[in-house]
């Protein structure tokens, strides 16, 4: 706990087994009060492996849901299990779980609401091995974000993030698309709830275990987060009235 919160640590996982017990391991657990691990399908033993290491919650999705809909199944556990701050954490050993205490402190001390890993602040995504075109997409999609949206991120496309109940207890995520734009959709979200955002420099690491998406794949995330910063934009001007901004 800390200062009498709960903390739970989220991890959504697809064929995540050769790199679960190093990104465990490495979980600050004399600050961290529970875990929850989500499996979407795995072709591997990621769900095995997990209850080896003595994961407690294990959700285990029947058919592929998606990085969006597996998210919608961890935050709603976490919720339902106490959590006070939320973190998630990909299994991969991408982001490096050293930074938890640094992201519960800023939550922990009311500073803000939701702090992000961004790999963009320092030098950090091209020198962890980020590929020059998601490097030049991350930077344009970004510039064209903030201007939209109205608020100003170094990046919007990390998926080390951290929330306090209050903001997972809000904002409608269940509406939201069960893809990768899910994340995109969910910072849209906040920011027009009105919720502050932090950002910690957060050292990245891209290696074969590593999930990422193919460039095809790439290209559909990044016309999902053009339509969802412009429909920030239209619901900020009021002239739509889009359900996803509706609060719970």
């Amino acid at each position: 706990m800390y200062k009498g919160k709960k903390i739970v640590v989220v991890l959504p996982a697809y064929n995540a087994a050769k790199t679960l017990e190093q990104t465990y391991r490495e979980i600050p657990f004399d600050l961290v009060d529970e875990v929850v691990l989500c499996d979407d399908h795995s072709r591997d033993n990621t769900v095995e492996k997990a209850r080896a290491l003595g994961i407690r919650h294990v959700i285990v999705h029947e058919r592929n849901k998606g990085y969006g809909g597996n998210q919608k199944s961890l935050y709603n556990k976490a919720l339902e299990i106490g959590g006070d701050i939320i973190i998630m954490l990909h299994p991969d050993y991408q982001y490096t779980p050293k930074l938890i205490p640094a992201m519960v402190n800023i939550i922990g001390e009311e500073l803000y609401p939701v702090v992000l890993g961004s790999r963009i602040l320092g030098m950090g995504a091209l020198r962890g091995g980020m590929p020059l075109y998601k490097y030049i997409a991350n930077r344009f999609l970004t510039f064209v974000q903030n201007l939209l949206v109205g608020y100003k991120l170094s990046e919007y496309h990390t998926g080390y993030r951290a929330f306090s109940r209050q903001v997972l207890a809000t904002i409608s995520f269940e509406h939201n698309s069960d893809d990768f734009v899910f994340d995109n959709e969910m910072l849209s979200q906040i920011i027009y709830a009105g919720f502050d955002i932090a950002e910690v420099t957060c050292p990245t690491k891209y290696f074969e275990e590593a999930s990422s998406i193919n460039f095809r794949r790439s290209i559909k995330y990044g016309l999902g987060v053009l339509r969802v910063s412009l429909g920030h934009f239209l619901q900020r001007l009021g002239l739509v009235n889009l359900p996803m901004y509706r609060r719970k």
